[in-house]
């Protein structure tokens, strides 16, 4: 059962991963650009893309590296929510949302991969 419990978690973290890259690309290029058309902030979601082979793949380093990265998007989340408009905030809270699923699910993984090791 152990190996069930740390595929679940290896499946939620790589969908919270890829689902947080579509909604960084669409929240600044279509959604709600700080500027019409779309803006350079959409750089932000390449960090977001050096973590991804290794978390489909249930590579351990790559979920402990990953696990400190996501704070970035947990902090600009939290910041945007509390001073952008309506469509940002909405935004905004689901990127706080998504990166939270994340860091859980990849907490998780290196919980229970570290106490398979022992």
């Amino acid at each position: 059962m152990p190996g069930v419990r740390a595929a679940l978690l290896q499946a939620v973290a790589a969908s919270s991963l890829i689902a947080l890259i579509f909604l960084c690309l669409a929240w600044e290029l279509w959604l709600a650009p700080l500027r019409p058309g779309g803006s350079a902030l959409v750089l932000k979601t390449l960090p977001l893309l050096a973590p991804l082979r290794g978390i489909l793949h249930g590579r351990l380093y790559t979920y402990r590296w990953a696990s400190l990265l996501i704070w970035l998007y947990f902090a600009e989340g939290t910041m945007r929510a509390l001073t952008e408009a309506t469509p940002a905030r909405s935004l905004a809270i689901g990127e706080i949302v998504l990166s939270l699923v994340f860091f859980v699910s990849v907490a998780g993984f290196v919980r229970r991969t570290n106490s398979q090791a022992d």
